[in-house]
């Protein structure tokens, strides 16, 4: 069974950076797509991230240039380093994780841009 747990979350001022990691289990992340993806109160979930099975990244005009999605196969861990925060980016985070047109998510973690 595919498990995701998001982490890194929390309280930055506008301007700031934050890491997330998504660590996987029951899985090898390696050759997988994977993305993260936000949801703020009232809005629909927005995909900020993804890194495609090859390696291909690709992001939406809104972080593009402030976020970077990597992953480190020797730890089975996805990451999202976001830079510039701005109070928008205000949301609960979800990686995600696509094998065998499945897709598994984790359970989010906040991130809350404010000064």
């Amino acid at each position: 069974q595919v498990q995701l747990v998001e982490s890194g979350g929390g309280l930055v001022q506008p301007g700031g950076s934050l890491r997330l990691s998504c660590a996987a289990s029951g899985t090898i992340i390696s050759g997988k797509t994977m993305g993260w993806s936000r949801q703020a109160p009232g809005l629909q979930r927005e995909w900020v991230a993804f890194i495609t099975s090859g390696g291909r990244t690709n992001y939406p005009d809104s972080v593009k240039g402030r976020f970077t999605i990597s992953r480190d196969n020797t730890k089975n861990t996805m990451y999202l380093q976001m830079i510039s925060l701005k109070p928008e980016d205000t949301a609960v985070y979800y990686c995600s994780l696509t094998q065998d047109d499945l897709t598994t998510w984790g359970q989010g973690t906040q991130v809350t841009v404010s000064s």
